[in-house]
């Protein structure tokens, strides 16, 4: 798939800190509990694409899930793209930036939260950057 942020993978090293790149470009996770993210709940603000600036969840998505991972209950109309993801011999769906096609995480339906939309976006939070004025980044909002 083709995304408005075409940089190399040489380019991503250059600006990406080894964990950054691990896991949005390599599609890795980070371990649960441990990320800057998994306990932070601001009442306003944006979550960014930690690869691009893109704004992906709103403060106002976030919830707690208890999963050891940010969770949010829906992003920013259009930011996020889905894949099916058949790794570890199973079918989920991964969530990447729709601007530049960073690995996010994985998005999972009918966990019975109670959200407006039943979906739990399980995210790294190596894969975004908080805003607390609401930036709109290259992609606004």
């Amino acid at each position: 798939m083709s995304y408005p942020d075409q940089r190399s993978e040489d380019a991503w090293q250059a600006v990406l800190s080894p964990e950054q790149f691990r896991i949005l470009r390599q599609k890795g996770t980070e371990r649960p509990g441990t990320g800057e993210y998994d306990s932070h709940y601001p009442s306003q603000g944006v979550y960014n694409c930690a690869g691009c600036n893109a704004p992906i969840y709103k403060a106002s998505h976030k919830f707690k899930s208890g999963c050891g991972w940010p969770a949010y209950f829906d992003s920013i109309p259009g930011a996020v793209t889905r894949h099916t993801d058949s790794s570890f011999g199973m079918e989920r769906t991964e969530i990447v930036c729709s601007n530049c096609g960073g690995h996010l995480g994985h998005v999972f339906k009918g966990e019975g939260y109670k959200t407006p939309t039943d979906e739990r976006h399980c995210v790294n939070s190596v894969s975004l950057r908080f805003t607390e004025d609401g930036g709109e980044g290259k992609a606004g909002i």
